[in-house]
């Protein structure tokens, strides 16, 4: 039986514990990652006792309680010990019969008979570095060969967030508003004082010229921010940075780009060669929303 159960309800003892031994173990539904972004708003639906749940984040609009993937979040979906595609959809229509849906995503581990959109996400599997970096693409080899030039008025720095939080604000980019900002820094701030995010640094010339954001947990380290001077773009401090991290820790944790559906990124990263790992997702218009709440209405299955 499918449960709903909101926050102060959840046996957050067993909801980790289902987790940790879930086939699709993912970072990003744990408890410590939603209370970071979706603080006080999100709720669980539970299979029997905690045999499989899904996390459900939320934002309220005039009152209404929509579904609402919040920012970094990438996946979520139903964790069980085995993935099972009756019971994925079991939660699914569970799901559309008592929410407003405007961005649910699954997560790769997740069977789905029903068709949604399919998004790109990379993932290089745990391997020795020397195995790993050579089954990068010749372009991307090339890119990491620095002038000795370069490196001899370069560094790579694991820094702290104040120490990039300048360098971040005035070079991150995809917002759909300015207000987006303010929400990015301050759970990249609350994630690093929760010792799960890292900032590694590229300085060339005593100057801060690109910036990656890792996010270590659940054996995995998940590429959540990269940002970089435009200016400097042809020395390809990017790719030595994001290359450093895979070298520190692939041989124990999973890499995880953390994206692809932009074709320039996803040439970025298909340059380390890491494996297609597709997801889907619901994605629905204001349009949809409105029908969908008379609908919840007429039926009394709408929760507020």
């Amino acid at each position: 039986m499918i449960r709903r159960l909101k926050y102060h309800e959840i046996d957050f003892v067993k909801y980790s514990q289902c987790l940790e031994n879930s086939e699709q173990r993912k970072y990003s539904a744990t408890k410590d990652f939603l209370d970071t972004t979706a603080p006080n708003q999100w709720e669980i639906l539970v299979y029997n006792d905690y045999e499989a749940v899904m996390p459900i984040p939320f934002v309220r609009k005039y009152g209404v309680k929509i579904v609402h993937n919040p920012k970094l979040c990438q996946q979520l979906g139903v964790f069980s010990g085995k993935d099972d595609v009756n019971l994925n959809e079991k939660f699914l229509d569970y799901l559309e019969s008592h929410y407003l849906i405007r961005a649910y995503p699954f997560n790769d581990g997740n069977e789905l008979r029903t068709d949604f959109r399919i998004k790109k996400n990379f993932l290089i599997y745990p391997d020795a570095y020397e195995k790993v970096y050579a089954r990068y693409s010749p372009k991307r080899k090339r890119k990491l060969r620095l002038d000795q030039e370069v490196w001899d008025v370069s560094e790579l720095k694991t820094v702290s967030y104040d120490e990039v939080k300048s360098f971040i604000e005035s070079n991150i980019i995809g917002l759909s508003k300015e207000s987006d900002l303010s929400g990015f820094m301050e759970i990249y701030e609350t994630f690093y004082h929760l010792k799960y995010l890292n900032f590694l640094a590229f300085y060339y010339q005593g100057k801060i010229i690109n910036v990656i954001a890792t996010y270590s947990d659940c054996g995995m380290v998940a590429l959540l921010g990269n940002f970089s001077d435009k200016e400097y773009v042809k020395l390809s401090g990017a790719s030595v940075l994001i290359d450093r991290m895979i070298k520190e820790t692939i041989e124990t944790n999973i890499f995880d780009f953390e994206g692809g559906d932009i074709p320039n990124i996803e040439e970025f990263f298909r340059g380390f060669r890491p494996e297609l790992k597709p997801y889907g997702t619901i994605e629905r218009s204001k349009k949809d929303l409105f029908k969908k709440l008379g609908s919840l209405l007429v039926k009394g299955r709408f929760f507020k």
